[in-house]
């Protein structure tokens, strides 16, 4: 393993359960904080369930299990900030992430390294509140985790060659495939894969095929694994056109305008499999299309 030992995460969501599961897995000793204990109590089930299911495909011995779900734990906000790493997993929010950075820079240790699972925002603007901008890196997870391979390494401005290396050896750790990313608006795999779901909106919206007909057309003539707008709904609206914003206000460029109807979606509150609908309709037993 790394020189990091412990790990703090904060956000128990999807997200944030998944890395504490694969750290577990990894042998680390893992603190969990969500500002909801039962998020926490939420994401520990998750994170038992996880572990079951890889028992269940004989990927795990029972007893590895065990041991990996006895390493999370819930921990206050303080006790995360104390750790080696602790690695800020809320929403993709700047604000909110900007708020958790400054209140784990009041109790951080001296050699913790402060990390986010932000998809698209700035790590130098996020490292800018926390004091030692040398300390903070840039952790990107892909979704879900313990099944994703990738994670995306991204330096600020002033991220020390220490911070850097320590965190690729966690990564690596982690049986994780690395790549760096320069800190630019949505980095790589989000520059790239989010506005092609907005350009599968934008298909939608304008009336050159349904939603059905987009994700069979992807999945069949591109041999994508999901459709486009199945994929939009599994990743969360809400997030996609938080995303969408980042570009188009990082880069001020017009190809990156969120499409109308994502964002009526938005307001309406169909944010996808997390809502209930979205593309689809998740109310059966099976997803139907809602447009």
């Amino acid at each position: 393993m790394s020189g990091i030992k412990s790990v703090g995460i904060v956000g128990a969501g999807q997200m944030g359960a998944g890395i504490a599961q694969v750290s577990a897995q990894a042998g680390y000793d893992v603190l969990l904080y969500d500002v909801s204990p039962e998020s926490i109590e939420k994401g520990i089930a998750g994170i038992k369930k996880g572990l079951a299911k890889l028992v269940a495909k004989q990927a795990l011995t029972q007893a590895e299990a065990d041991a990996a779900l006895a390493r999370v734990q819930p921990g206050t906000l303080p006790e995360v900030a104390r750790q080696d790493i602790a690695i800020e997993a809320a929403t993709e929010n700047e604000t909110i992430k900007k708020q958790i950075f400054r209140d784990l820079a009041d109790h951080v240790g001296t050699d913790t390294i402060l990390a986010s699972n932000t998809s698209s925002i700035s790590i130098t603007r996020l490292a800018s509140v926390t004091g030692r901008p040398h300390k903070f890196i840039g952790l990107h997870f892909m979704n879900p985790v313990p099944i994703m391979r990738l994670v995306e390494i991204i330096r600020g401005i002033a991220t020390d060659v220490p911070t850097y290396e320590a965190s690729l050896a966690f990564a690596q750790s982690l049986g994780k495939t690395t790549a760096n990313s320069e800190d630019f608006p949505a980095f790589i795999v989000n520059r790239i894969l989010i506005p092609m779901i907005n350009e599968a909106v934008y298909t939608l919206y304008e009336g050159v095929g349904t939603v059905e007909a987009i994700d069979t057309a992807l999945k069949l003539g591109a041999n994508h694994p999901m459709g486009p707008l199945e994929l939009g709904d599994f990743i969360g609206l809400d997030t996609l056109l938080s995303i969408m914003n980042v570009l188009h206000d990082g880069l001020a460029d017009s190809k990156y305008r969120p499409c109308p109807l994502l964002v009526k979606y938005v307001e309406a509150g169909w944010l996808g499999r997390k809502s209930g609908r979205g593309f689809y309709d998740y109310g059966g037993e099976t997803p139907v299309p809602t447009r």
